[in-house]
C-alpha cells in the first residue's frame, strides 16, 4: 500500500531569543513504511507546548531529546492507525504517541498508547496537560482541605486546568497569575478562580498579598522568576511548593530560571519546595488519567483550548503559546 507524499516541520535553524518566521519549515517528503514491531499512524492531530522552544537551543539538562536543525520536530500527537507490521494493533485503532509535527508517522508499536474515544468528550482532551496538573495538584501541591492555593500561569495548558483541580481536592481560595488583563474575566468567570494577579500592573507581592491576606498554603509555580520569589514572601508556615514549569525563560529560550531565595526564611517557616515532573510519578499515571476524565464527564473540569488547521498552521502556533495569545492547551488539526 502507498500513501504517498506528506508533510512534516523541521528545525530550519537554532533560534536566537524569541521563535521567528523562518526558524521552522515545512517540507513534503515520501511517507515512510513501517518495519518489524513498527505502526504507520496518520496523525489526526498535535499539540504544540512552551518547552518545544527550550529544545531547539541544543542540550540544556532536560530528560529528553533536543530539537537539530535540519530534523523533524517531535511531540504530542493522536492518531489513526493505518498500516501495521507484526504488532497487535489494528487499522484504524486511535493512539497516542509522541511523533507529532508530521502528518504520518512510523512509530514502534511499544511507543504507543491505544486510547477509548469514548474515554473523554473530545479527542483533544488526549493532547491536554491534565494528568500533570492533576499529580502536580496531588503530588507536588499536596493540596489538602481548605487550602489557599496560588498556581501561576493560570491561562496555560497545565494552569487553566490546576486551579480546577485544586478546587476538587478541597482547596478554599483559587489564586492565579496571568500577564494578559483580557484574560482575568475568563479566569474568574469561567474558570472558577477567585482573584487573579496581573503581571505589569503593580508588584506581584503586593497584589498577592491583597488577594491572600491571611497567605498561600500551596504555590503550583509553572513560571518561575519574580512570581516565584512573591509567592515564597506570602506562603504561610508549612506551604508546599511544587516546581513544576520555567515560563519566565521559556518564550525566549533555555529552561533555566534562577531566583534569589532566602534559605534560612524557608527552614524556619518550613516551607517545602517540590522540584515536580510526572517522569517520577508514572505509577499515578493511570489514576490520574482516570480522574481528570471523570472530571470532565461530570462537569468538574473545563478544557480549555485553542484550535488550528492544518500542519502550515503549527510553526504560528506555537509562535501564538509562547506571546501568550491563547488560554489552555494549543493544538493542530492535521
Amino acid at each position: 500500500m502507498s500513501f504517498g507524499s506528506h508533510r512534516e516541520v523541521r528545525l530550519v535553524r537554532r533560534p536566537s531569543g524569541p521563535l521567528r518566521d523562518g526558524d521552522l519549515g515545512v517540507v513534503e517528503v515520501p511517507v515512510p513504511r513501517p518495519g518489524t514491531g513498527e505502526v504507520l499512524v496518520r496523525n489526526r492531530m498535535m499539540s504544540v507546548t512552551a518547552v518545544m522552544r527550550s529544545l531547539m537551543d541544543g542540550e540544556i539538562g532536560l530528560p529528553m531529546p533536543s530539537y537539530e536543525p535540519g530534523q523533524v520536530l517531535w511531540g504530542p500527537a493522536v492518531g489513526e492507525v493505518v498500516e501495521v507490521g507484526d504488532t497487535d494493533l489494528a487499522p484504524g485503532d486511535l493512539v497516542v504517541h509522541q511523533q507529532g509535527w508530521r502528518e504520518y508517522a512510523v512509530v514502534e508499536a511499544a511507543a504507543v498508547r491505544p486510547v477509548d474515544p469514548r474515554a473523554l468528550p473530545d479527542l483533544a482532551g488526549h493532547l491536554s496537560q491534565g494528568v500533570t496538573a492533576w499529580l502536580g495538584v496531588v503530588r507536588g501541591g499536596e493540596v489538602r482541605q481548605c487550602d489557599t492555593v496560588f498556581v501561576t500561569g493560570a491561562s496555560g495548558g497545565v494552569g487553566s486546568l490546576a486551579g480546577q483541580i485544586a478546587r476538587m481536592r478541597g482547596a478554599t481560595r483559587v489564586i492565579g497569575s496571568t500577564g494578559s488583563p483580557a484574560k482575568v474575566d475568563y479566569l474568574i468567570g469561567e474558570l472558577g478562580y477567585d482573584a487573579v494577579v496581573v503581571r505589569g500592573e503593580g508588584g506581584i507581592e503586593e497584589q498577592l498579598r491583597s488577594a491572600a491576606p491571611d497567605g498561600i498554603d500551596v504555590v503550583f509555580d509553572n513560571v518561575g522568576g519574580e512570581q516565584l520569589v512573591a509567592a515564597l514572601a506570602v506562603a504561610r508556615h508549612g506551604a508546599r511548593v511544587a516546581l513544576v514549569g520555567t515560563m519566565s525563560s521559556q518564550a525566549s529560550g533555555g529552561f533555566s530560571a534562577p531566583v534569589e531565595i532566602d534559605t534560612g526564611a524557608l527552614i524556619m517557616r518550613g516551607i517545602k519546595l517540590h522540584g515536580f515532573a510526572v517522569a517520577d510519578h508514572l505509577d499515578a499515571v493511570a489514576e490520574a488519567t482516570r480522574e481528570f476524565g471523570r472530571g470532565l464527564a461530570e462537569g468538574a473540569i473545563v478544557f480549555p483550548h485553542s484550535r488550528l488547521s492544518g500542519i502550515d498552521e503549527a510553526p504560528r502556533a506555537l509562535r501564538e503559546l509562547l506571546g501568550g495569545r491563547h488560554i489552555g492547551t494549543v493544538v493542530v488539526e492535521l
